[in-house]
C-alpha cells in the first residue's frame, strides 16, 4: 500500500428499497468522500454489511468502488473459519486489486490467543497481500492481546497494522510501545479517535467519515501534525454526534443520518432494521 495512515473509511453499502445493492448509490458515496479528502477506503467490512451479501454482491461492491478509486483500497476479508477466509482470499487475489485484506479475529467459536495466532499466521502466509488485523471484541466476543499482536506483527513482515476497536487506550499503548517500525495501529473507535492520534496511533478506520469526510478528516490530519487545539476544537464539536451513530448500532446510525442529509438511503438488511424515528428526532434535535 501506498500509505497506511491518516483517515480511512470504513464504507457503508447502500441498498435499494428492495435491499439489492444501489450501484449508483455506492458510486456517489465514494466520491462524497474522495471529495472530504480521505486517505483510504475501506469496502467489506462490518460497516458495509458484508456478512450479508452474497458472493456476486461482494464482487459487485468491489468493482464499483475501484471503478471511482482506485488506489489505497483495502477492503474486508475475515471469519470464523481459518481455512474458509484462505480461500476467499485466494479467490480475492485472483479477481480483485484490493492493496491489502482487513480481516476480523473470529467471531462466536472464541479463541484461545493461541488460536488467534494460528488464525492469522495461515493467512499471513496464504497471500502475497499486506494484512490489516481488525480488533473489536464488542462484536466477536474475542479480544486480540498486545502480545499476540505484536508476536504476529514481528513475525510477519505482510501483517501491516491492526484496527484497533477494543476501546482500551492502554491497550493500544502496549501495542505502541513495543510494535516493529513497519507495523501501524488505527483507531477503530470514533469517539475516541482524537486521544489515541494524541498516543501515538497512525491513523483511524472511521465509520462517521462516510457522513462528514471533510471535518473528519480535518480533525485526524491536524492531531498527526501536532496541532492537538484545532484537533480538540473540531472533535468536540463531532463527539455527540458521533455518539448518536451507534445509539441503535452500526450502520443503521450512519445510515439513518445520511439519509436525513440526501446521501444515501436508510435500507439496511435483516436482522438489523432502519433508524428509528426517535433516533432522527435526536439528530434533528443536535443540529437545531
Amino acid at each position: 500500500m501506498k500509505t497506511i495512515k491518516g483517515t480511512g473509511v470504513a464504507l457503508i453499502t447502500p441498498f435499494l428499497n428492495d435491499t439489492s445493492v444501489d450501484v449508483m448509490g455506492l458510486k456517489s458515496i465514494v466520491q462524497h468522500v474522495i471529495n472530504g479528502g480521505v486517505d483510504f477506503l475501506v469496502p467489506l467490512g462490518t460497516t458495509g454489511e458484508s456478512v450479508t451479501l452474497l458472493e456476486e454482491e461482494t464482487h459487485l461492491v468491489f468493482q464499483t468502488v475501484f471503478e471511482v478509486n482506485d488506489g489505497n483500497l483495502p477492503m474486508g476479508c475475515g471469519g470464523n473459519d481459518t481455512h474458509r477466509v484462505i480461500a476467499q482470499m485466494k479467490s480475492y487475489d485472483q479477481k480483485y486489486a484490493a492493496d491489502a485484506y482487513l480481516s476480523v479475529t473470529p467471531y462466536y467459536n472464541k479463541p484461545s490467543q493461541e488460536g488467534l495466532f494460528t488464525h492469522f499466521a495461515k493467512i499471513a502466509d496464504a497471500t502475497h497481500k499486506s494484512i490489516i488485523l481488525y480488533n473489536v471484541p464488542g462484536r466477536t466476543g474475542v479480544n486480540l492481546l498486545p502480545n499476540t499482536v505484536i508476536r504476529l506483527a514481528t513475525r510477519f513482515p505482510n501483517i501491516i497494522a491492526i484496527k484497533e476497536a477494543s476501546g482500551n487506550i492502554e491497550q493500544g499503548v502496549d501495542i505502541l510501545r513495543r510494535k516493529p517500525d513497519h507495523f501501524s495501529i488505527l483507531s477503530g473507535d470514533d469517539t475516541l479517535v482524537v486521544p489515541q492520534l494524541a498516543c501515538g496511533y497512525e491513523g483511524v478506520i472511521s465509520v462517521a467519515a462516510n457522513g462528514k469526510p471533510q471535518l473528519f478528516s480535518q480533525m485526524v490530519q491536524a492531531a498527526l501534525s501536532g496541532n492537538l487545539k484545532q484537533a480538540n476544537t473540531i472533535y468536540y464539536q463531532l463527539f455527540p454526534w458521533m455518539q448518536l451513530l451507534f445509539n441503535e448500532g452500526n450502520p443503521v446510525g450512519i445510515k439513518c443520518w445520511m439519509n436525513m442529509h440526501n446521501l444515501a438511503n436508510d435500507t439496511v438488511r435483516e436482522p438489523l432494521v432502519k433508524g428509528s424515528e426517535t433516533l432522527r428526532g435526536l439528530f434533528a434535535e443536535l443540529e437545531a
